[in-house]
């Protein structure tokens, strides 16, 4: 394999901060192309080079300055992938702004929560329809002193009489009134604060340093080789930090260029556009496109399934041979034809030119990787946390335990604590959650150990496997968290629900079991002319469809992804007795899952 150059990495200690290492690209690879992202007036994509970055960096400060706002001072952005993103975060890093990223999706309340308890001076939006959703929650927004759309004013808008809303063609100073990109930072300043989801309803605020996300790339960078002719393409939200890290400041570490995608829905067409080398996912990409090849293999001839499952049995036979766990097998010699009549056909679907894709955020399926590993594509699992800023572990591709999620990066330490919960030791660690010394310290000891909540196993060899979550937070396939405890609460205080339990681990949406009120179903039922016997309605769609109307009425508080979108409704109630409660009355989540196993998989059919 190509190894890096040494001198097309920039150096840690080089680097500085995350404005350092922006200002040093630019200066070593002024001409090359640093993103690529498509101009929908112009309908083609275009390139921008880290020259011309930087000059749109310097006219940011300019305004940002013009705001008065200083060194300390919250800035949000609430925008897809783009490069008007980069500007933004690189223009506020060099001022010693902090950087607050909110995810698109989120309702207005919950972003109105972050921008007030952060404190947030400015705030980046799209369009003007983006703003115009936060008007029933204006009132809980303090402190904001100006709104930028990316997007000018649509004709029809007539402007808003709102005087703290402008578009960015009118806010930034004309290009060649700006100076030189400032840099007033240091390493160990604040550089963002992440919220996430905890086991409390409100999110917490996780405060990174640029040392802590700088010395993350860079020990990502040390195991995971990336070249300056490498592409990216950037589609998970840069508000997850998994992108941020791994799809945004270790590219710029090693020059590489970045696309940023359109959107998910268009995200086919941008892979066989874009033929990106490397990918940066959460497991779902690669389960949409397993499902999609799975669905057609049904649709064709038997002789196509059992060629599809002989290449897969092959390639991964191969692939254990070249780890060094399995022998040399005479099947390996019908690798060549396998891989032009099968594997190619898979993995031009993704471009056709991928050379490794790491995946993380959530647990990747065993016969997802499976697949893909055998088609020949190389998927390296790995862990982490926004609290780690966030990569911990990673497999390699010189040592690629799929099942596991590697050993820790350089720099990092883990062990096992009470109850075999991992603990994580490293530059990487946050400094704590903003304004909350009490949850920082329920997770952070003195001496620089933090507990990640989820229970391990390590291996001989330093590898570490995830086997459980000591705290019960859901975690779907597209990474996002979502804590069941008080979503489910929530659902309660509605009297039609005796009991409910929240499903949806590695799953790409949320569903329910809910155990209803015999009695109270009745009075529903009267109200929408249905059947009152709660036994004939159990698998109506109609009395679904309600009872997802109101599971939607009591989780509104919640963010956006944390919908439930099928629910299971059942009759018999989780009892002690029916080893379904706790002697202290506890939901034994994982003896609900498995009485009702074939329920849950009915949920998630086809999906």
């Amino acid at each position: 394999m190509q190894q890096n150059n040494p001198m097309d990495i920039i150096p840690m200690e080089v680097a500085g901060t995350l404005a350092g290492l922006f200002r040093e690209r630019v200066r070593r690879s002024p001409q090359r192309v640093a993103y690529r992202d498509y101009d929908p007036s112009g309908e083609k994509w275009r390139d921008r080079t880290w020259e011309q970055m930087a000059r749109e960096v310097a006219r940011w400060q300019s305004a940002l300055a013009r705001e008065g706002l200083v060194a300390g001072d919250r800035v949000a952005v609430m925008s897809k992938n783009c490069p008007e993103w980069v500007m933004l975060d690189q223009a506020a890093l060099g001022l010693g702004l902090v950087v607050v990223p909110l995810y698109t999706a989120d309702r207005a309340e919950n972003a109105a929560y972050v921008l007030r308890d952060a404190g947030v001076r400015l705030l980046l939006l799209e369009d003007l329809v983006q703003w115009q959703a936060f008007s029933e929650v204006r009132d809980q927004i303090t402190g904001l002193l100006r709104v930028v759309t990316i997007n000018p004013f649509a004709d029809d808008a007539n402007q808003t009489a709102d005087d703290l809303v402008r578009a960015l063609p009118d806010w930034l100073p004309q290009i060649g009134e700006a100076g030189e990109v400032q840099h007033v930072c240091a390493p160990h300043d604040l550089a963002t604060i992440i919220y996430t989801s905890g086991t409390s309803g409100r999110p917490k605020g996780v405060m990174l340093s640029h040392h802590n996300m700088l010395s993350n790339a860079h020990s990502c960078l040390q195991v995971v080789r990336i070249e300056q002719n490498d592409l990216l393409l950037s589609f998970l939200p840069l508000s997850h930090t998994f992108e941020r890290t791994a799809g945004y400041y270790l590219p710029m570490m090693a020059g590489a260029t970045v696309a940023h995608a359109r959107s998910i829905q268009q995200l086919q067409e941008d892979l066989l556009i874009i033929r990106p080398t490397l990918l940066v996912s959460v497991p779902r990409i690669y389960e949409r496109v397993y499902i999609g090849v799975r669905a057609k293999l049904a649709e064709g001839p038997a002789l196509n399934r059992q060629l599809f499952n002989l290449a897969v049995e092959v390639g991964y036979s191969r692939f254990e041979h070249q780890q060094g766990r399995g022998p040399w097998r005479v099947s390996h010699l019908l690798w060549p034809l396998l891989d032009k009549l099968v594997a190619r056909k898979v993995t031009s679907r993704l471009g056709g030119r991928l050379r490794m894709a790491m995946s993380g955020g959530a647990a990747m399926p065993t016969g997802v990787s499976r697949v893909f590993i055998g088609l020949g594509l190389p998927i390296l699992q790995g862990y982490g946390m926004t609290e780690s800023s966030p990569v911990v572990c990673t497999n390699t591709l010189e040592n690629n335990l799929p099942a596991s999620v590697g050993p820790p990066i350089p720099g990092v330490t883990v062990k096992l604590g009470e109850h075999n919960a991992l603990l994580i030791r490293g530059p990487n660690v946050m400094l704590g959650y903003w304004h909350n010394p009490e949850a920082t310290q329920a997770v952070l000891t003195t001496d620089g150990w933090l507990n990640s909540g989820d229970i391990a196993r390590i291996d001989e060899q330093g590898r570490v496997t995830i086997t459980g979550r000591l705290k019960e937070i859901i975690v779907m396939s597209t990474g996002e968290k979502v804590p069941p405890a008080d979503m489910e609460a929530a659902i309660l205080r509605d009297h039609l629900f005796e009991q409910v339990m929240l499903i949806g681990e590695g799953r790409s949406y949320l569903s329910a079991l809910a155990v209803l009120n015999p009695r109270n179903w009745e009075s529903v039922a009267v109200q929408y002319n249905l059947d009152p016997d709660l036994h004939h309605m159990l698998h109506d769609p109609k009395a679904e469809e309600i009872v997802l109307e109101k599971i939607a009425q009591q989780i509104h508080e919640f963010p956006g992804y944390a919908r439930v979108h099928r629910v299971a409704l059942l009759a018999e109630p989780w009892t002690v007795e029916n080893d379904m409660l706790t002697p202290t009355l506890k939901l034994r989540r994982g003896q609900v899952l498995e009485r009702y196993k074939a329920v849950v998989e009915g949920l998630y059919a086809g999906h």
